[in-house]
Formats: structure tokens, C-alpha cells, sequence
């Protein structure tokens, strides 16, 4: 076993592995990743990016039932084997216990542990591969860079963000079914920090679609994929954007919502899976953080950016309430400064298509 630290962006992080040292490619490897659903996503660009270089490699997930839709349907892993037990860290133990007779006849040469819990690391040392490396849970630097040097401790490769996926499904029928107007571009805006500290107001989103129609383009529709529980606030915006709306919530899966991201021009989004369901795809993300650490989940990509609270001396706080009762870390941004940073993004984006 092999254990170093190294800087990046000035930052320590830290990686356990075996490196590889035959001279050819491993022929089959497991990815370990059980959750969650942003972070499973957000492995994609650069797994993809190894299947893109060495095509005869046969590449298999493991990974929680729940969080397995959008991995079973882009065209890139040869398995994605799933395990239930929710959040249950005892069930997920033994679903994983489960599938280790199947495993073992993998034969697999490499196993790359992007989760780095214990019952990973258990099923990492009962599948005994040829060259194995281990996620830093740790280093302060983004948790999607800290998956790309995981993976290249494994002394194969240099790994870069490979964002041209293909998904086995069409979004198109869904949109059309609810209002699309096929010739009109869509942008995505996604209030949906999962805590009231992380929620940009919702009468900002309106503002900015509004300006977006008037100062960008207006032939654009505006999608809405929210959860369920956030139908309230969904039909709000719904309302007050009228068919300039697409109202998915509670409409669409994980797949579709991927597949849907896919087609849009522009995503606006709190901290959350659809935010990393953008950058992963190329889309220009603005990501909207408050109490959440840019440090550790912020998009990543020239064609994404972040807005955070890191300049402040009450943040990025992890509360689930601001403390001052007003989200100012967030309320500071107005709609049209917003407008303006999207702005940016998108000439960054033509820029680099026609490069």
C-alpha cells in the first residue's frame, strides 16, 4: 500500500493506493460509489473520460438502488450493480455482503473506491484487486477534484472532464406533453437547497426569468424539476411565469431530469443533484451557495460558476436557519447581477464551442 500527500489549488489532500504496474491496461474495473445522488453524478466526467481512452476496459459500478438511474441509462459502465438498505448503514452492509459471491467472479484487476467508508473498504480488501485507490473524504478542495485524483493515483492515466454523454432515453415527449414549444430554448431553475439558509428567494427566480426574456432571449421556456414537497412553491412560479413555464415537479425521474438538463441552454440552481447533473453535461451552471462549503461542492468547469458566502464572516455557516434570520448571503445577489454572471457563462460556452 502506497500513501501520499500532495497540494492542489494550494490545498493538502490526502490518497491510499496500490498503483498498477503491469504493462498493459486492466481489463475490468470496479467503481465503488453508494451515494449520494450528486455525488454519484458528479463521478461521471471522469469515468467517462477513462472508458473514452482505453475502450476495451470493462467499467462496473456498485452503488445504491436509489441513486442508480442515471448511471444504468448513459452509455458507459457494463454493469451497475445496486444495493438496498437506504440510509441504514447496517443493511447496506449486508446487501453489499450479498453481492460479493457475483463480485468475486468478476475477477476485477483495479478496484477505485470513491465512497471510502468502512463497508467499502471491507469489500474492497474481500475482492483482493491487482491496484486499488481510495477517495479523500477530507482535504478541503472539491470533492469532484478529490474523485479525479483518486483515480489517477492508480498511475494509469491523467483524467480530464469528459461531458458528451449518451442517455438511453428521450426527454423530448415529457417536454412536449407539458408545453414545450419545440423551437424555443429551455433554462433550468432549481430552488431547491434543501434548507431554508440555501434558498435564493423564490420572487428572485421570476425577476430573473423575466429579464432573462427581455436582455437574452425570448424564445426561451423556463423548467421547473422540482421534488414533490416543493409543489408549493413550484405552482408559484408556474403562475407567475405562465407558458413561459414548464412545471416538471414531482413529473420526473433521475434519468429524465438528466436527460432534460441535457437539452437546456442554461441551468440556475441551488446546491443540489440537478446543479451537478449540469456541469457534468457541459451546461452552464451559476450555482447559488450560502451556508453550503464552495469548497467542497461547487461546480466545476470553465462554463460553471459559483456564488458563496466565503467572503463573509458568518459563512459558509452549515446552518439549517441563517442566523440572522434573512439569508443575506444569498439576498445580496440581486436578479440582475445574477442575469449579468449568467450572461458571462454563456459567451464562456460559445466561446469554447467554437474553438
Amino acid at each position: 500500500m502506497n500513501f501520499y500527500t500532495m497540494l492542489s489549488n494550494n490545498a493538502a489532500y490526502n490518497v491510499r493506493f496500490k498503483s498498477w504496474k503491469k504493462s498493459h491496461p486492466p481489463k475490468k474495473i470496479l467503481v465503488i460509489r453508494y451515494q449520494a445522488l450528486g455525488d454519484t453524478i458528479a463521478t461521471l466526467p471522469y469515468l467517462q473520460n477513462i472508458k473514452r481512452h482505453y475502450q476495451g476496459i470493462e467499467l462496473h459500478l456498485i452503488v445504491r438502488k436509489e441513486f442508480s438511474d442515471v448511471h444504468k441509462y448513459i452509455d458507459l459502465f457494463d454493469s451497475v450493480v445496486t444495493i438496498g438498505g437506504s440510509r441504514n448503514a447496517k443493511s447496506q452492509f449486508i446487501f453489499t455482503l450479498l453481492k460479493v459471491p457475483y463480485l468475486w467472479k468478476q475477477r476485477y484487476d483495479v478496484v477505485i473506491d470513491l465512497q471510502n467508508n468502512r463497508i467499502s473498504n471491507i469489500l474492497r480488501k474481500l475482492l483482493k484487486p491487482d491496484a486499488w485507490s481510495e477517495y479523500d473524504r477530507y482535504s478541503a478542495i472539491a470533492g469532484s477534484e478529490r474523485f479525479r485524483l483518486a483515480i489517477e493515483a492508480l498511475g494509469l492515466w491523467k483524467v480530464g472532464l469528459d461531458t458528451n454523454f449518451r442517455i438511453n432515453i428521450d426527454a423530448e415527449k415529457l417536454l412536449l406533453k407539458n408545453g414545450w414549444e419545440k423551437n424555443n430554448s429551455l433554462v433550468v431553475l432549481n430552488p431547491a437547497g434543501a434548507f431554508p439558509s440555501r434558498n435564493w428567494p423564490v420572487e428572485y427566480y421570476i425577476e430573473f426569468a423575466r429579464q432573462w426574456l427581455i436582455e437574452i432571449n425570448p424564445d426561451t421556456q423556463f423548467v421547473l424539476l422540482l421534488l414533490p414537497s416543493l409543489t408549493e412553491k413550484a405552482n408559484f412560479m408556474a403562475e407567475a411565469l405562465g407558458d413561459r413555464c414548464i412545471n416538471l415537479t414531482g413529473m420526473a425521474n433521475q434519468i429524465e431530469a438528466f436527460a432534460v438538463i441535457q437539452k437546456s441552454t442554461f441551468v440556475l440552481s441551488e446546491d443540489g443533484a440537478l446543479m451537478h447533473m449540469a456541469w457534468v453535461q457541459g451546461i452552464p451552471t451559476l450555482a447559488l451557495f450560502s451556508s453550503s462549503k464552495k469548497v467542497w461542492s461547487a461546480p466545476q468547469g470553465d462554463w460553471s460558476l459559483c456564488l458563496d458566502s466565503s467572503d463573509l464572516e458568518c459563512g459558509p455557516c452549515d446552518f439549517f436557519i441563517c442566523k440572522y434570520g434573512d439569508n443575506r448571503c444569498l439576498t445580496r445577489y440581486s436578479p440582475e447581477f445574477v442575469l449579468a454572471k449568467a450572461t458571462q457563462l454563456l459567451a464562456v460556452k460559445k466561446m469554447s464551442s467554437h474553438a
